[in-house]
């Protein structure tokens, strides 16, 4: 039998031939505690409010599973888009993250080669970062209104996110770095297509590109209906587009990509809830294994930007289906 490691570099590679079907993140093992991780993300604590490194405003409620940016017409960084350069402030990275790599080194170290793949989270990609410098609909405006100031404006949050990955490859040369940019809502795109391509596209292939020449896997995060795009994400570099969510036509998307991008998700979170059953949960896990499980490079789990689920005692019992239909299916069980 494979190890978890093995399975999933054949099953996202064209035309590998894994043993069985790789169970949500069971293969690859975060890498925490990175000074960037703590200096960017660092004030977002249960109970408080605060405000990030770009001065965008943070609430994490007690009774909330995270944090979210509030961005209002009163509070958000940018007042001004045609003067945007007087209200940004670029966290500096390399001044604030050269040192304290350490605990984070030795997570790494600890972690078995052999059975899993090392991963490091990189959230609020391009995009995001847009939309926690201005509200929402300021930043999709703008895309339209102000076209030549957003591409600025673009072009300096890349290249923070590339002193970020450049800082990751350099101090722990993960296999894999998992980045995170929602293009889309769960039915539609947050933008037409060709608005991504003329702002996103090129910026991310660049950011991807470096990775692919360090050795990097890239697995990009998107729980979104992002169907019109799949394969410019697959030009880019995306390895493995993660959260797909079941709203996609997963089944055309497997064959229209044809092993140029895994796919990774197709079990809806509507099973994460506090009352859920056993029978509901192992029925969704079922509905998805059924629709997917014989599609090449396809990788069932629940959608979210990492591993877990927001009631704990879900996520094992998503885990146990699918090594259950291993069991009946490829005869192995990991």
């Amino acid at each position: 039998m494979l190890t978890n490691r093995q399975n999933f570099l054949e099953t996202i590679k064209k035309d590998g031939k894994p043993d069985r079907l790789c169970a949500c993140f069971t293969a690859l093992k975060p890498i925490g505690s990175d000074p960037v991780f703590r200096f960017v993300r660092g004030n977002r604590i249960r109970g408080t409010d605060s405000v990030d490194r770009w001065g965008t405003f943070i609430s994490f409620p007690e009774d909330q599973p995270a944090a979210i940016p509030v961005v209002t017409p009163e509070n958000q960084v940018i007042k001004d888009m045609e003067n945007w350069r007087e209200y940004v402030r670029v966290p500096d990275l390399r001044a604030n993250c050269a040192e304290g790599w350490e605990t984070a080194r030795a997570i790494r170290d600890g972690i078995d080669k052999n059975e899993y793949l090392t991963m490091t989270v990189m959230g609020t990609g391009i995009f995001e970062q847009l939309h926690m410098l201005m509200t929402f609909e300021d930043t999709l405006c703008n895309l339209l209104l102000y076209p030549d100031e957003m591409h600025e404006l673009i072009e300096v949050i890349a290249g923070y996110r590339l002193q970020y990955m450049k800082l990751i490859v350099e101090n722990l040369r993960p296999d894999a770095i998992l980045s995170h940019d929602d293009w889309g809502s769960e039915k539609s795109m947050m933008m037409a297509p060709e608005t991504w391509r003329e702002f996103f596209k090129e910026p991310y292939r660049r950011l991807y590109s470096y990775l692919h020449d360090n050795g990097v896997l890239v697995i990009h995060h998107a729980d979104s209906f992002l169907e019109p795009i799949a394969g410019d994400m697959a030009e880019i570099g995306i390895d493995v587009w993660q959260g797909v969510l079941p709203t996609n036509d997963i089944v055309k998307l497997s064959g229209l990509l044809d092993g140029k991008m895994a796919l990774m998700g197709g079990i809806s979170s509507v099973i994460d809830r506090r009352d859920v059953t056993e029978k509901e949960i192992r029925g969704e896990v079922c509905r998805c294994l059924n629709e997917y499980g014989e599609l090449p490079g396809f990788i069932p789990g629940i959608t979210y930007g990492g591993p877990g689920t927001i009631f704990p005692e879900v996520e094992p019992v998503i885990i146990d289906e699918i090594e259950r239909y291993n069991k009946d299916r490829f005869g192995v069980r990991a």
